[in-house]
């Protein structure tokens, strides 16, 4: 492969990542959203035409732009082929706004914005169980394969795929409005949005897939779809999207140090402070002051809390160990996750001894969850390890 071609794989994969959860809600928007799953289907035909196409004729000055032109002609085409097709017929003649222009993706980033939003509430609606709302939202907002998404859920690929055909299957029977709700329903789905931006942040922050230990653009693109519901006035409470959004830029924060010139990870005690990044650990600090002023306690406004406790601590040894205990206490009357107690016998270790924090952690041997996870053994090998200096 030429290196002009491994280029163009690059940014088609780039692009892919960051346009689709684009272009699939402005074009939902208008062709109904009981065309999601032809969206979808047409946006990703179009990468492919793209990355067979540039590869030869070179990368177009708009990108985007052509994505965009290409994806909704394919659409059209596709509609007008087989009257089979006819289930998609009324979805697009009850959106299709006359007199637009068919050439030029002309969307300020405030419609970008509010399109985006709309698809994530869509993706939440009540109707769609819990399981498919977050499958359908990292597939269709976030970018992710259908293998990523079943890595996320310990699951299949197979199910992922019955659950997408599920919920798309829902919102084309209800017809379902593309708008933001209000009031309780607000707050109902919000919940499930929050918790898909923290799934999608944990898969760049833990990389389940891909070469990279750390996957900055996903990360990123979690606390760009965070910093949306914030921004937006129309979307209350925020305290628990301000408690998310606090945490995931103190992790953030620290990415600089989490990787060494060989590409291995370094654990929290030997990463060097100085690459921390400053302006994330003030603007996590004062999200978390917000998140606090809301009186909304969340298991994100306690982890937050503790990784502010790292954040702000000169080094391994002046760190508030007792605090974070504490925090771990309240947050495992929220949440008894097996990870959860896993990091809270790391923090038993530093203030109990190393002998409590071991046995703990043996008591979670039998559990399925940690069976596959590396980290609980190198935890344990390491607490192992600290007793025999």
């Amino acid at each position: 492969m030429t290196k002009e071609a491994e280029n163009i794989d690059i940014l088609i994969d780039r692009l892919f990542r960051s346009e689709s959860i684009k272009l699939i809600p402005i074009l939902t928007k208008k062709y109904g959203t009981g065309s999601i799953e032809l969206v979808e289907d047409m946006v990703q035909e179009a990468f492919i035409e793209a990355f067979n196409l540039w590869k030869q004729k070179g990368i177009p000055e708009n990108p985007t732009g052509w994505l965009y032109t290409v994806s909704k002609y394919k659409i059209i085409n596709f509609i007008n082929r087989d009257k089979v097709n006819a289930k998609y017929q009324s979805h697009i003649k009850n959106t299709l706004r006359s007199g637009e222009s068919n050439n030029d993706f002309s969307f300020s980033q405030e419609e970008i914005a509010d399109d985006q939003l709309r698809m994530m509430f869509v993706c939440c609606h009540h109707s769609i169980s819990h399981d498919s709302q977050v499958a359908l939202i990292l597939k269709t907002l976030c970018g992710f394969s259908i293998a990523e998404i079943a890595k996320a859920f310990l699951t299949s690929e197979e199910n992922i795929n019955k659950r997408l055909v599920r919920a798309r299957k829902i919102i084309r029977e209800n017809e379902l409005r593309f708008e933001i709700p209000y009031g309780k329903e607000l707050e109902r789905r919000l919940d499930t949005v929050i918790e898909t931006l923290y799934l999608l942040f944990n898969e760049g922050y833990n990389s389940i897939s891909g070469a990279e230990i750390i996957r900055y653009e996903l990360c990123s693109e979690a606390i760009l779809l965070a910093q949306l519901i914030v921004d937006n006035p129309n979307i209350n409470p925020k305290g628990k999207v301000h408690a998310l959004l606090s945490l995931m830029l103190l992790n953030t924060s620290r990415f600089r140090a989490r990787i060494n010139e060989n590409g291995d990870i370094v654990n929290l005690a030997n990463q060097d402070r100085t690459k921390w990044n400053k302006e994330f650990i003030s603007r996590g600090i004062e999200y978390l002051s917000r998140s606090v002023e809301c009186k909304i306690v969340s298991s994100y406004q306690i982890l937050a809390a503790i990784s502010a406790h790292h954040c702000t601590a000169a080094n391994d040894e002046e760190t508030d160990w007792v605090g974070i205990l504490n925090l771990y206490r309240n947050l495992t009357e929220i949440d008894t996750s097996p990870i959860v107690l896993l990091n809270k016998a790391v923090a038993v270790s530093k203030v109990l001894g190393l002998q409590q924090a071991t046995d703990e952690l043996l008591a979670l041997s039998s559990n399925t969850l940690l069976s596959n996870y590396s980290y609980y053994y190198s935890t344990i090998a390491e607490l192992y390890f600290q007793q025999r200096k």
